[in-house]
């Protein structure tokens, strides 16, 4: 999880500053955005001036620094769970590879307060939901910049590889990570993902190979390859390869009469590439630069329902980008970070039992985004600690659909976040600005929007001899319709109003060890909350046609409790045992008078948990995972026609380390859905049943 690695007179000129010129030309020649931006343009180019001074001025006095002789660190700093003043969780690369993950929503599940939407097997997109909140809710992050997707505002996370994963963290409000992009705050929960950095203690290069393969066609093979060229530069190269022809069996039931069906039309082939190129320019800063492209085709096999189980539907996507970080610590005071990205998304839909001529319905969205962030972190004393974030971009969306208006939405966040910090006490404040403006090539755009967004949250250790600490935490935010709520052909609705969201949080967390127990750690977290959403964004019918509305209310109250040990065993053995249990009452508040006033909301279980045991030994480690659902509602209305039966589905791994030399083999094994559970996350999509998977990873 460290610092990415930047020099010379590059570090003076943040990729920030020139996405900032290129873009203003577009933005600032409209007369009624001009001086809003030129302010916004202004705080970041007061910031890089800022730093540059702040540079000028150390490069001027040799006595500021002072050449250390080497240091190697072999270890990552890991932020205390316990310690945070909100939900945050954290999984690193090893606790992956105990409990022999293989896919990102996987590893994701495991999370407490997450739900993934999952629309059937290796090829399904999947999106996550923080505490029944809504996928619009929850930020995704790549190395630090926030993924987006304007069009639909969900982020499909099965486009990842977990393979090039260093690390993944949960956080639900505001964390007390204070020195962050504006975009950041902008969530009411955020999935951190961190990829691996190099490591370069024993040679100069590192490769790294994997192979995997199993039921249903699937085939994976993986490369990475990490160089170092100079002490100063280094890069990375890391591309995937999958295919799978889904084409699972599984349980259908009409009545009385059960048949054994095999799932059709869900094949999928994808493939990935990234590189990296990182710069340590020591005091004067480091620089990590990635680029980034994706391309999918698969099959939509659409849900299963009587007479109709099979569908030629076809998805192919294509998604590039390239981002930059720099970050510089400018003095024991202050320090300086800035981003910049393009973002390039084009996705192809085609429907071949289409009504259309020709009997096929092609329809294709393009999405651009072009991205600038700033951040300036000042700690006047060691307790203290202030940060002030810049963000601003621009997003377009080019579509084949009928009256498609070509909208363009320009954004502008400003965070300004203060914090706290001793041994016993973390309290933590922010404030966010957001500005947001949109014009369309046809039609009349949305009005513009304005808002200011507080956050606050506090952790207190109770007794200075025990690590028992109390939590509470506060956010106000909403989300902005995406460009389908407002703009789609006939559903969309430009009236819309931001969807708000209100969390509380309020927690026990500990850690430490029990004596007489030979164990290494246990950590214990409880967590009770109570978010409102209001002005919830549904569709409903208006006379003919179905319309987006601001017509919800949602009430939801639960309890997230989280455990983890690790057991010290004879034999060099240690046993790894995790697990959650969640309750949330997650009701519609909208209208007393309506059927579906005080019902759980469309698949949100009252009861899931999940548990891990690892057992770690010099022969073969053993893991087995546990996940636990409760009953569900496919719709809004809570009658016995919707309900979703629970299940409970097991999952155990096998693997093995072997070293030769400098060559380092892993070999694992895994059974999915051990006891061939036939069950639906979304209702009309079955989930595979038993199935196998093994893998071999050679690192040289």
């Amino acid at each position: 999880m460290g610092r990415p690695p930047v020099e010379g007179e590059q570090a003076r000129k943040p990729a920030i500053i020139l996405l900032v010129h290129t873009l203003g030309y577009r933005v600032w020649k409209r007369n009624h955005m001009q001086r809003f931006f030129i302010g916004r343009a202004s705080i970041v180019l007061l910031l890089y001036l800022f730093s540059a001074g702040q540079v000028s001025a150390q490069e001027k006095d040799s006595t500021l620094h002072q050449q250390l002789s080497n240091v190697e660190v072999v270890e990552k700093i890991r932020p205390a769970v316990t310690r945070q003043g909100s939900p945050w969780q954290l999984m690193d690369r090893g606790s992956m590879d105990r409990l022999g993950l293989q896919d990102l929503s996987d590893a994701v599940r495991r999370f407490s307060g997450v739900t993934v939407k999952d629309y059937g097997g290796i090829g399904g997109l999947k999106t996550i939901s923080v505490r029944s909140l809504g996928a619009q809710h929850t930020a995704v992050s790549y190395d630090g910049i926030t993924i987006s997707d304007t069009q639909s505002g969900q982020v499909d996370i099965s486009r990842f590889s977990l393979d090039n994963i260093e690390s993944l963290v949960l956080s639900i409000g505001q964390t007390d990570d204070i020195f962050q992009t504006a975009r950041l705050y902008a969530s009411a929960g955020a999935l951190s993902i961190q990829t691996e950095m190099p490591d370069f203690r024993d040679r100069p290069f590192r490769l790294t190979g994997r192979v995997k393969t199993g039921s249903f066609g699937f085939v994976n093979p993986s490369f990475r390859y990490d160089q170092k060229i100079t002490e100063t530069y280094s890069f990375s190269l890391h591309t995937d390869w999958m295919r799978a022809d889904g084409q699972y069996p599984y349980t259908f039931t009409n009545g009385t009469v059960i048949t054994e069906e095999k799932r059709k039309n869900s094949d999928i082939t994808n493939f990935r590439t990234e590189v990296n190129l990182y710069a340590d320019w020591k005091t004067k800063g480091t620089l990590r630069v990635k680029g980034y492209w994706f391309d999918s085709e698969r099959g939509l096999p659409g849900s299963v329902i009587l007479y109709n189980d099979y569908h030629k539907e076809r998805l192919q996507n294509r998604n590039g980008f390239t981002q930059a970080l720099y970050e510089r610590e400018l003095n024991d005071r202050f320090s300086w970070k800035g981003q910049a990205k393009f973002d390039y998304a084009w996705t192809r839909y085609q429907d071949f039992h289409s009504k259309y001529i020709d009997g096929k319905q092609t329809d294709v969205y393009t999405q651009r985004e072009y991205y600038g962030s700033a951040a300036l972190l000042y700690r006047p004393l060691q307790t203290l600690s202030f940060s002030l974030a810049e963000d601003f971009f621009v997003n377009t969306l080019d579509a084949t659909t009928p009256k498609c208006p070509f909208p363009t939405r320009y954004t502008s966040l400003t965070a300004f976040s203060g914090q706290y910090q001793t041994s016993h006490l973390t309290l933590t404040g922010s404030l966010l600005y957001t500005y947001l403006t949109e014009e369309l090539e046809i039609g009349d755009a949305a009005d513009d929007r304005k808002r200011l967004s507080p956050a606050l949250s506090v952790s207190y250790r109770l007794f200075p001899d025990q690590n028992l600490r109390i939590r509470a935490s506060y956010q106000d935010i909403f989300r902005t319709p995406t460009f389908n709520d407002l703009y789609y052909d006939r559903l969309g609705n430009k009236e819309l109003d931001s969807e708000k969201a209100t969390q509380y949080n309020l927690g026990l967390t500990w850690s430490g060890t029990v004596p007489g127990l030979r164990l290494d750690y246990l950590s214990v977290t409880a967590d009770g909350y109570y978010n409102r959403v209001k002005d919830k964004i549904v569709a409903l019918p208006t006379m003919f046609i179905w319309k987006m509305m601001n017509m919800g209310r949602v009430d939801i109250k639960g309890v997230d409790v989280n455990l983890s040990s690790r057991w010290c065993l004879p034999a060099d053995m240690f046993l790894q045992i995790d697990g959650f249990y969640s309750w949330q009452d997650a009701t519609d508040a909208t209208d007393q008078t309506s059927k579906v006033y005080g019902h759980q909301l469309p698949y949100t279980p009252l009861h899931s948990g999940n548990m891990a045991v690892s057992l770690e030994n010099p022969w073969v480690n053993v893991s087995w995972l546990m996940t636990i659902m409760g009953e569900r509602y496919s719709l809004a209305q809570n009658i016995e026609a919707n309900r979703m039966d629970s299940y409970v589905e097991q999952q155990i791994s096998f693997n093995r380390t072997c070293r030769l030399g400098r060559v380092s083999a892993r070999l694992s094994a895994e059974i999915i859905n051990l006891g061939n559970v036939t069950y639906d996350v979304i209702r009309y999509y079955p989930m595979p049943g038993r199935s196998w998977r093994i893998g071999i990873m050679i690192v040289y």
